[in-house]
């Protein structure tokens, strides 16, 4: 059998001079053995533009061997994907696994081990937590995204204003708060359940002195959550703070801000593994100590 000839690349006006500026040029792509009739010929009969094509369509051309994604026109948005790696379907996970015997015996000292991790893996803001509370008799639930500023022996510390925010009208109906930290960089989450419990004065001004100058005078001068009548009632708020300050670089706390210490009854490690079959351990509070199990994903 013969090798087949190298494919030709012509354009149509190279085959078909008289067509030049007659219409879009296109590629004409197919072995030159197999020419047995005039390309001009060809193109005088449909007048149209054409690509030939080899007898194996390109590989943007095959079938699938995945089914497409539903079409969904009327919602707005529906099932994103993870990119153009895998066009129509979620995005996997397979960084990691988690198994029993790499738990720490506390949840405190597994969340420290995981939070290094996160900063030697250059997650970014580590800290970065949503925290959930819920106000009585409603049940509304409110979420935010906060800063972890510190972790102890006895749990989470956020700050921030708790006498006219929203989450402070929460706490002071219900004492429960849930956090969620989500590293996508190692795919990974924690969830956090608890009881929150303020800190100490003298507790929140070592924290509020790390504080620049100007998120110092902030805490004093914004009513968190507050309605403003525009941006100048805020800078006004400021100013009036900055006079009332001035010259003192030791600023006191104020006494509607600080620390806020989630204390976990229940702590959730998920690291997240192929077709949504995830590793979930659970550590629940028993009296001093901590019971783990494994959780279905």
């Amino acid at each position: 059998m013969l090798a087949p000839s190298p494919l030709a690349f012509r354009t149509v006006a190279e085959l078909c001079p008289r067509y030049i500026g007659a219409t879009t040029l296109r590629l004409i792509h197919r072995p030159t053995r197999h020419l047995t009739t005039s390309p001009c010929k060809r193109y005088s009969q449909t007048q149209q533009p054409k690509m030939l094509h080899s007898a194996n369509p390109p590989a943007s051309q095959k079938a699938s061997d995945q089914p497409p994604p539903p079409s969904h026109p009327e919602k707005r948005i529906f099932a994103p994907t993870g990119g153009s790696s895998d066009p129509g379907h979620a995005v996997q996970y397979a960084q990691g696994t988690l198994s029993e015997s790499d738990l720490q015996p506390t949840p405190t000292e597994q969340f420290h081990s995981w939070f290094q991790s996160a900063l030697a893996s250059s997650v970014y803001q580590p800290e970065t937590v949503t925290l959930a509370t819920a106000s009585l008799p409603s049940g509304k639930v409110s979420a935010r995204i906060v800063f972890m500023k510190e972790l102890d022996s006895r749990g989470f510390v956020v700050y921030s204003n708790w006498d006219t925010s929203r989450k402070a009208a929460d706490v002071a109906s219900n004492p429960h708060a849930a956090l969620t930290f989500w590293w996508r960089e190692v795919e990974r989450q924690v969830r956090v359940e608890g009881t929150v419990e303020r800190l100490s004065e003298e507790e929140s001004q070592v924290y509020y002195d790390t504080r620049i100058r100007g998120s110092r005078i902030g805490a004093w001068a914004s009513p968190q959550s507050k309605v403003l009548d525009g941006r100048e009632e805020l800078e006004r708020r400021v100013e009036e703070v900055e006079k009332r300050f001035e010259g003192q670089e030791k600023i006191p706390v104020p006494p509607f801000w600080g620390g806020l210490r989630v204390v976990p009854e229940v702590v959730e490690f998920w690291q997240g593994r192929q077709s949504r079959l995830h590793d979930r351990f659970r550590y629940t509070k028993e009296g001093e100590g901590w019971k783990v199990e494994r959780l279905s994903p």
